[in-house]
């Protein structure tokens, strides 16, 4: 496995986004489903049945299917998307945030500055998390771990400091990290997809300074 990612194989399934026409690996798409009364409904889990459509992690891949009518098209019936970019950035908030909070009870997750801090600093860090509403003065005082392969994911910015606290049964949470193994590589694949819909890819997003938590 790669630090703070995915096992890496080649025979990794792919799927056709609808948006883009290109095909990749099913970890950078969202799966949606037809419901029976024609509700296009985000299949998170990957479990529900019916014909899967496959659209890229990224909001303007989401929005351009939605205009486009790609869902219908793909489908070959009518369809109902309703505020289904809000609906699909609710849901992967709250599997992320669910995520995190099993990775704490498992004790591969911290908070806090000084905790966070500690674990770097000993190498225990695998991910780094920050809240992406949270000081940009005080949340430079910390660095993501250096990745070990191109390519590998060391930084979650996406979540909002009440997002994290409901991870970790605060009201806020600036800063906190994941250890190796465990649940880290699922919650990097889920926040990576969340950080798409958000257009949160890269970097850190500037906010209020916050106390640091």
């Amino acid at each position: 496995m790669t630090r703070g990612g995915r096992d890496k194989d080649r025979d990794e399934p792919e799927r056709r986004c609808i948006a883009t026409g290109e095909s990749q690996p099913k970890a950078g798409l969202i799966r949606f489903v037809v419901g029976p009364e024609g509700q296009v409904i985000p299949d998170l889990l990957e479990r529900l049945p019916g014909r899967g459509i496959w659209v890229s992690a990224d909001r303007a891949a989401v929005e351009k299917a939605v205009k486009k009518g790609l869902f219908a098209r793909a489908a070959r019936q009518p369809v109902q998307t309703g505020d289904l970019v809000s609906a699909l950035e609710a849901g992967l908030g709250r599997r992320v945030v669910d995520l995190l909070s099993l990775a704490r009870k498992g004790g591969a997750a911290v908070a806090g500055f000084e905790k966070v801090k500690d674990w770097l600093v000993k190498d225990q860090a695998e991910v780094l998390i920050q809240a992406c509403d949270g000081s940009e003065r005080g949340k430079t005082k910390l660095r993501p771990p250096e990745p070990v392969n191109a390519g590998d994911t060391t930084f979650i910015g996406c979540l909002t400091a009440a997002e994290l606290g409901l991870a970790f049964g605060r009201e806020h949470v600036i800063h906190a990290a994941l250890a190796a193994g465990g649940l880290t590589a699922r919650v990097v694949d889920e926040a990576r997809k969340l950080s798409g819909i958000r257009g949160q890819i890269g970097g850190r997003a500037a906010g209020k300074d916050t106390k640091d938590a």
